[in-house]
């Protein structure tokens, strides 16, 4: 008994976050990497969107605490599959911006960005900063994430989680970006 508490003190929480329109079956081979391996338990239920929107008159900190609070609480790595479009979403960024913000009640998590196929695809096999998340293109600047092509290889993205873990602690994260206040629109942001 006290082997197998051991065992889920070790696993490593990781909540995805991602477009649900556009990426919900990567999400859902995502999830078919950990299933009841590696030790990593994969966070959850139903997206963000989903949920009743927070007040406009909330400040980007309260969204964030919100966020932290309700959905990310128990997360030691926020995963960001990121798509074509990935980029454009509002929950994403508050996502990537509640996950790293160190509270008392909450520690940071990691972050760490996986490009799916469909991003690599809209912009010709090439990484391209100003078509993925701009929070966590910041991170991946200051050293805080890292950023890495899909892989069906369990083992390997296991390794790219203990990584972003272990980062959250010896690298300070730059959370600096005006939050969105809404998804935005077009190729690229600047």
């Amino acid at each position: 008994m006290a082997r197998r508490a051991a065992r889920k003190q070790a696993q490593l929480k990781a909540y995805v976050s991602y477009h649900h329109d556009g990426d919900q079956r990567n999400r859902d081979r995502f999830d078919a990497l950990f299933a009841d391996r590696h030790d990593v338990v994969v966070l959850g239920g139903g997206p963000l969107e989903e949920e009743e929107e927070f007040a406009e008159d909330l400040k980007p900190d309260a969204v964030r605490q919100k966020i932290r609070e309700n959905f990310l609480r128990d997360s030691a790595v926020t995963v960001v599959l990121v798509g074509a479009s990935t980029w454009k979403r509002k929950h994403v960024d508050w996502e990537i911006g509640a996950s790293v913000r160190h509270t008392q009640k909450h520690p940071r998590s990691g972050l760490l960005g996986i490009l799916l196929p469909s991003y690599l695809i809209a912009n010709k096999g090439r990484q391209e900063p100003h078509t993925m998340p701009p929070r966590l293109h910041d991170n991946v600047e200051c050293k805080f994430a890292q950023v890495h092509e899909w892989s069906d290889d369990a083992s390997e993205v296991k390794l790219w989680l203990d990584r972003a873990f272990q980062d959250r602690s010896n690298v300070t994260p730059n959370n600096t970006r005006v939050a969105y206040l809404s998804d935005r629109n077009g190729k690229g942001w600047s």
